[in-house]
């Protein structure tokens, strides 16, 4: 594979190159289960949460909120020195507009992540004694609810990447976690910020679904907002001489972290400030 050459500084060859990553393969079986697990911890935390709070919509939330937030952290931990742990369109196309990951990448990740997300949402159904695929009625398209998606899913992008431009990126897996966690409550439409996981909840008519009719519009506000966020970061944090680039360099291990530790790197992680995150 030929190494991608980041728009941000670096260039080619500099860490996070194509070079230093897994084989294509590889990564994209770490994008579909991390999206896989996401989906599951969702719509599954959701399930349960409706359950053992009948009619306790605050404290149901509360749950999937809480779950998801913790969750999501473990997540990225576990496939993000793979794939950059992504789980995300936006975020892979954002990763590609920055430079961090080729155009023909992201194209193929994006899929994997879809169907990712399908299967965990029927794997929680059955986990539950749910039929596997139950159709969601809960219609969200409202006009709040989508300016809440462009607001979620611009947040979202800038805190990954200006955790990147400003040398935090092993903060990244938390970060994601606690902001996801944190706009569940703060937006109208409970921070899905992500067209992947959108398309998994329509599957499932629960207490975190969504109606099929709902899943365009809100996938176009996460668009939107994945613009924006993307505009914003260039605003705040411009290409400088030691920037890092691209999102595939958010997730821990570090090599130069651990090696100043005196632990060796291991062969299987992408070196040099490893892979990336994502989310929701």
């Amino acid at each position: 594979m030929p190494p991608t050459t980041p728009t941000t500084p670096g260039g080619p060859g500099a860490p996070g190159d194509a070079d230093d990553r897994p084989p294509l393969g590889r990564r994209l079986v770490a994008e579909a289960v991390g999206s896989l697990l996401l989906a599951a911890l969702v719509v599954g935390s959701g399930i349960a949460a409706e359950r053992l709070s009948p009619g306790q919509t605050g404290l149901q939330l509360l749950a999937n909120a809480a779950a998801t937030a913790a969750g999501l952290f473990a997540i990225i931990l576990m496939v993000g020195p793979v794939s950059g742990g992504h789980l995300n369109p936006v975020v892979s196309l954002a990763d590609a507009a920055f430079g961090g990951l080729s155009r023909r990448d992201a194209a193929c990740y994006l899929p994997a992540q879809v169907a990712g997300c399908v299967a965990g949402a029927v794997l929680a159904n059955l986990m539950f004694d749910q039929a596997a695929v139950s159709i969601s009625i809960r219609h969200r398209a409202s006009a709040a609810h989508l300016l809440a998606e462009v607001v979620a899913t611009a947040g979202l992008v800038l805190l990954i990447f200006a955790l990147v431009r400003t040398g935090r990126a092993e903060r990244a897996p938390a970060a994601v976690g606690a902001y996801i966690g944190a706009a569940y409550w703060f937006t109208s439409s409970t921070s899905f910020a992500n067209p992947a996981i959108s398309v998994g909840r329509m599957l499932s008519d629960t207490f975190t679904g969504i109606a099929p009719a709902s899943v365009p519009a809100f996938a176009a506000a996460q668009a939107v907002g994945g613009a924006l966020g993307y505009g914003v970061v260039r605003l705040l944090y411009p290409p400088t001489p030691t920037g890092r680039a691209g999102a595939v360099q958010v997730v821990t291990p570090h090599d130069q972290s651990l090696s100043s530790r005196g632990i060796p790197a291991s062969p299987d992680v992408s070196t040099n400030n490893g892979p990336v995150q994502h989310l929701s």
